[in-house]
């Protein structure tokens, strides 16, 4: 079986991503290092090593490829991570057994015909670069084509079931479990309070009315880009899955627990 290791330089030594790779190979695997996501590929399995955030970007690297994962937290919650670091050669072992797959729902951003994926949320933000006053911004919403309703706030989440403890529960929405089939829009900081995050079926289209005010867009909190009223942005459910291998799926209200306690 060939094993990828995938570590954030600026959370691992390369030494201990090494001796994992060398355990790796004393149990019967074969071995490639990655330091940065744009070189993963050409493994059966792989070995994250770093926070929540590596664990992200290696999520998206993979999902196109049909690469499943498992994480070592070397960052602070690590909630997507399945093992601390102090049992990252615990990881060798398991990722050369057979484990219990998770499928986790994706994001795909579409604006203006260029496409992204995102495994927590996608986040529209007042863009206070661009205005000297400090004013909220309207965002309609459409669902399946369907008004959802005027979002008058700070700005606006869409969040898959991964992502409900993140940045949206941080937000006031819901927690949902991964194999939840409903995604969340949750408002930042609301202006009215009848604006509310609204569950719905992860097979919806959305598509956004924005105002001539720029926004900023964040994939898992990377800048994608501005839009504002002239730019067509759709966000649905992908077709790739981030696949993650676990220990037991029935642990996760356990770690959550744990992590949010």
């Amino acid at each position: 079986m060939n094993i990828g290791i995938f570590y954030n330089p600026k959370q691992v030594r390369y030494d201990v991503a090494l001796g994992l790779a060398r355990r790796v190979e004393e149990l019967g695997g074969q071995t490639l290092l990655f330091s940065s996501e744009e070189e993963i590929g050409g493994v059966d399995r792989l070995i994250v090593l770093g926070g929540d955030g590596t664990v992200l970007r290696a999520a998206r690297r993979a999902s196109a490829l049909s690469i499943p994962l498992v994480g070592v937290n070397y960052g602070r919650l690590g909630f997507l991570t399945e093992f601390p670091r102090e049992q990252t050669e615990d990881a060798a072992v398991f990722v050369m057994s057979d484990c219990a797959l998770v499928r986790r729902s994706m994001l795909e951003v579409d604006l203006n015909g260029q496409k992204t994926y995102c495994l927590n949320e996608l986040a529209l933000l007042r863009n206070g670069t661009h205005v000297r006053d400090n004013r909220v911004v309207t965002i309609s919403v459409k669902i399946d084509g369907s008004p959802a309703g005027n979002f008058t706030a700070d700005g606006l989440i869409v969040a898959t079931p991964t992502g409900s403890t993140a940045y949206s529960l941080s937000a006031g929405g819901s927690v949902m479990t991964p194999d939840c089939k409903t995604f969340l829009l949750t408002p930042v900081c609301a202006f009215s309070l009848g604006s509310r995050p609204i569950a719905y079926p992860d097979g919806c289209v959305l598509t956004f009315c924005l105002s001539n005010e720029p926004l900023a867009l964040y994939g898992d909190g990377a800048f994608l880009g501005e839009a504002s009223g002239e730019d067509v942005l759709i966000v649905k459910k992908a077709e790739r899955s981030a696949l993650f291998l676990t220990r037991d799926p029935r642990e996760y209200f356990r770690r959550l627990t744990e992590k949010f306690n």
